[in-house]
């Protein structure tokens, strides 16, 4: 009988992941927020509503942002994904600085919500180095917050830009 396997590119490590049922598999019906968090130990990214409602589980599958508890980990076989641990500089450990801008924004309260915007943000940068705060707030429209007004968090992105006020 063949094993079956799945390659993913997490933070620049490549798994190899059996599929199947019991410790250190992935289970055919895992989805990757489950797969990240609980499989792999990365906690950064948020499990909230688990229906894809609120992005706090959006991490970046090659480059686009998806949201992780909607995807089951079989259908990335092959793709290369970051999530918030992901952006800081690996070799140096200074973060991207989109994640110093929110320190440096106080773009967060409690911080439940902020992997999942940063996640979101990044990819919007990554398409579009420079965008208009109009860009920045659409392509932030899936996150929710319940702590604290989403000014800061725009000016935290745009200040990342350069745009900053």
């Amino acid at each position: 009988m063949r094993k079956h396997q799945i390659n993913l590119t997490v933070n620049s490590q490549v798994y190899q992941l059996e599929v199947g049922t019991g410790q250190g598999r992935v289970n055919p019906s895992d989805t990757l927020s489950f797969t990240l968090r609980e499989t792999l130990g990365l906690t950064g990214t948020k499990l909230s509503c688990d229906g894809g409602a609120c992005g706090g589980c959006t991490v970046l599958m090659d480059g686009e942002a998806v949201l992780s508890c909607m995807l089951l980990t079989i259908e990335c076989d092959g793709k290369i994904i970051t999530t918030i641990e992901g952006l800081k500089d690996a070799k140096t450990g200074e973060l991207d600085p989109l994640q110093q801008s929110f320190i440096d924004h106080t773009a967060f309260q409690c911080g439940y919500c902020t992997p999942g915007m940063i996640m979101s943000a990044k990819a919007l940068l990554n398409e579009n180095p420079a965008p208009t705060e109009a860009e920045v707030k659409k392509a932030l429209s899936g996150n929710f917050c319940r702590c604290i007004s989403h000014y800061q968090v725009v000016r935290a992105v745009m200040d990342a830009t350069g745009k900053g006020r």
